[in-house]
């Protein structure tokens, strides 16, 4: 029954991309006809002499999806990253269907003109409709994984702080269709975790599979062996499920690696992680305009709530408090004060936990919603922090982090941001450091432009749902 559902699933996919494609090639039609721009069209013939080039484009559209995996009924893809996938896939299958137009159109008898306003309307028509449509077919697909309509059966290994997250993903986020049926865990005393009951050790996995009806299996084991994890996959090969393994520090550092030799001798270079060159430049550039506008469009709000914090408790609007940047460097990061006067006179540097019983009732609202981070446009005006980048920490926690945590202060290598890629993921405020740190290696490893402003409109997106504190 559940391959029957994802079947017609990916089949219903096909048709609608296929629909909507024409329905762009026919809305590209008309809008030549209405548009007189460039010029005012000349030569168009009744819709019915282009269907065949709307048979072109549909084909050549679907062929191209196919080929860049759009057809792959992926977990968890944001609209972000699908809309950038469909953008490029739809450019290269316009130019391609322009080839195969021109090749097997010329010298038509109909003398049929696909002028470039045409060309232009249905590339842009194409990129929105398609778009719009799959939204549509996420929304039911999701609605019957929510209901867990064809949810594929999932076993955890390892029950450990990272078995334990990726439960309360898979809880928290029900369109991703998984339904966890149980722990294996070779040393626990427990019977279950967090309502999960443990089924049994590595030894049993097969058996395990095969009863319960497992679909996949996920590893999280980050800090286990090379040799305990191969031991636990050749385990689940016996059976036909999809394995999938959380990753350890190295695997995300070694993300891209390239092989290199030294006098013959192979080497593997880890890809350079600090930016340089005119990618800084760029991003420079970038945290520059983006301050500075930032700065002059909410300078209303910042003024309203430095006057609304200033009359809700004794003290001063602004709070500054020391946080370690690139390089390790100390600076003086900004922030609206958001908690009593001399919060810490009592208990020293602590961390700030959800429903802090040491905030105002404005700090309360601005810290909900992030307004209180605000300020700091003028920490990244000063080229002292950037947009997107690891959160900074304070120097005492630093400290103790670096300690205790692999690679932590290859965090700090570059600036630190306002937003980062571990807290547009969920991990703000009161979660686990060393999560976040694979998630800011991760970005440092693998950074973008596209990335940054991925991670910007996602930050926008979260603000109203996320519930912890930064």
């Amino acid at each position: 029954m559940k391959r029957k559902i994802n079947l017609f699933l990916a089949v219903s996919l096909v048709v609608i991309d296929g629909l909507m494609t024409a329905l762009a090639f026919f809305l590209a039609y008309w809008l030549r006809l209405w548009i007189n721009i460039p010029s005012p069209p000349v030569n168009i013939q009744p819709f019915h002499n282009y269907l065949g080039m709307m048979a072109v484009q549909v084909l050549t559209m679907l062929t191209v999806f196919f080929f860049s995996k759009l057809y792959h009924l992926k977990r968890g893809i944001s609209r972000l990253d699908e809309f950038s996938i469909i953008f490029a896939a739809s450019s290269i299958g316009n130019i391609m269907s322009i080839a195969f137009t021109s090749l097997l159109f010329k010298n038509s008898p109909l003398e049929l003109d696909y002028s470039r306003g045409m060309v232009v309307y249905a590339w842009l028509s194409t990129i929105i409709l398609v778009f719009l449509g799959r939204v549509s077919h996420n929304a039911i697909r999701f609605s019957l994984r929510s209901r867990g309509v064809a949810a594929d059966r999932v076993l955890i290994v390892g029950t450990g702080e990272v078995g334990q997250i990726v439960l309360h993903k898979i809880r928290h986020s029900p369109r991703l269709g998984y339904e966890v049926v149980g722990f294996i865990d070779s040393t626990s005393a427990q019977k279950e975790v967090m309502g999960i009951p443990i089924l049994g050790s590595v030894d049993g996995i097969p058996s395990i599979i095969d009863a319960y009806e497992i679909d996949e299996v996920i590893i999280g084991l980050p800090e286990a062996s090379h040799q305990e994890i191969l031991t636990v996959i050749s385990r689940c090969e016996r059976e036909k499920v999809s394995i999938k393994v959380f990753p350890d520090v190295f695997q995300i550092m070694a993300s891209e690696v390239s092989i290199g030799d030294l006098g013959g001798l192979p080497l593997l270079t880890i890809r350079d992680i600090a930016l340089r060159g005119w990618k800084l430049a760029l991003k420079r550039a970038v945290d520059l305009i983006g301050s500075a506008v930032g700065l002059v469009v909410l300078s209303p709000l910042l003024m309203l709530v430095a006057l609304l914090v200033k009359l809700d408790s004794p003290g001063a609007a602004f709070y500054a408090q020391e946080r370690m940047g690139l390089d390790a460097r100390p600076f003086w990061m900004l922030k609206f004060r958001s908690m009593l006067k001399d919060a810490e006179s009592q208990t020293g540097p602590v961390w700030a936990t959800k429903d802090d019983p040491r905030r105002t009732k404005i700090g309360a609202f601005i810290r909900h919603f992030s307004i209180d981070e605000l300020p700091q446009l003028i920490n990244v005006l000063l080229g002292e922090m950037s947009l997107v980048g690891p959160r900074p920490e304070r120097p005492v926690f630093v400290e103790q982090f670096r300690q205790s945590i692999p690679r932590y202060m290859d965090r700090h290598r570059e600036k630190a941001g306002m937003t980062g890629w571990a807290q547009v993921n969920g991990l703000r405020g009161d979660t686990s450091i060393a999560e976040r740190t694979k998630y800011d290696l991760w970005y440092v490893e693998n950074w973008s432009l596209f990335l940054d402003f991925k991670i910007i409109l996602r930050t926008f997106i979260r603000v109203f749902a996320d519930r912890n504190a930064s």
